[in-house]
């Protein structure tokens, strides 16, 4: 390894890290437990959060293109991304447990006429892939998409739609919701943080300026996820809970919980 980077705040368990090239993990980011690690470069972003059981590497893994390029603000959890060819991923995107990603795929003689394929991987940023599912070689998802749960992804895929299924198929385009609907969603969402508010034994003082969400002295833009103000262990755990709605609220904080 020629070069391994740990960003401020970031937390390593147990992990079995060896690259050629370069290692980095960016601010904020925890990397959990009885995680591996190969390949040739491997760049991760800020604020990137695996339980655990992690592993990149797979056939073909001391490739030089066997990179692993990971956005800002990315979950994962017990995948396997085969990096033999690289993998590519955007901003903000969700990898549900047991998702796997794969790069190549061969087994008898190529001279013989059985299949063998070596191709990239690209997920745009925004994407959620389901629980079990399957990415396989050469495959673009398109911003935002949506995969359903044990899905097999075998051809490109647009964003800004939902698919499921094994291959996974179309299901419907997201139609994003007029502002009166927001404000009435948004004021349902509040009303269950009072709650679980009152659960953890706290009492934050709430106000609302749409788009602006005032917790005590910090305020909070659900549209365009921006920030201002000062921030407390109460403001953290309003933002955990936010995000549990996809509202992502990111500031020099880390999160308190995935």
């Amino acid at each position: 390894m020629n070069t391994f980077e740990i960003g401020a705040d970031s937390k390593l368990g147990h992990a079995d890290i060896q690259v050629y090239g370069t290692f980095h993990l960016g601010d904020r980011s925890v990397l959990g437990d009885n995680v591996t690690i190969r390949g040739n470069n491997v760049y991760i972003g800020d604020d990137f959060y695996c339980s655990g059981g992690l592993t990149v590497g797979g056939g073909g893994n001391v490739w030089p293109t066997a990179n692993l390029t990971v956005g800002n603000r990315c979950t994962m959890h017990n995948s396997m991304l085969n990096v033999c060819e690289s993998i590519t991923i955007g901003d903000d995107v969700g990898l549900s447990p047991h998702v796997d990603i794969l790069t190549h795929g061969f087994w008898l003689s190529a001279l013989e006429g059985y299949p063998a394929k070596f191709a990239p991987v690209v997920i745009k940023s925004g994407v959620i892939i389901g629980w079990r599912s399957l990415v396989l070689p050469g495959v673009t998802i398109g911003e935002n998409a949506v995969i359903g749960a044990q899905s097999v992804i075998t051809k490109d895929l647009e964003g800004g739609c939902v698919y499921a299924g094994g291959p996974a198929k179309f299901i419907k385009r997201i139609e994003k919701p007029g502002e009166r609907d927001v404000r009435d969603l948004l004021a349902d969402i509040l009303a269950r943080y009072e709650q679980v508010a009152q659960h953890h034994g706290i009492h934050p003082v709430i106000t609302v300026d749409f788009p602006w969400v005032y917790v005590n002295a910090a305020k909070f833009n659900v549209v365009n996820l921006s920030f201002e103000g000062v921030q407390d262990e109460e403001t953290d755990d309003f933002r955990d809970y936010m995000r549990r709605w996809g509202i992502r609220l990111y500031t020099a904080r880390p999160y308190r919980s995935c």
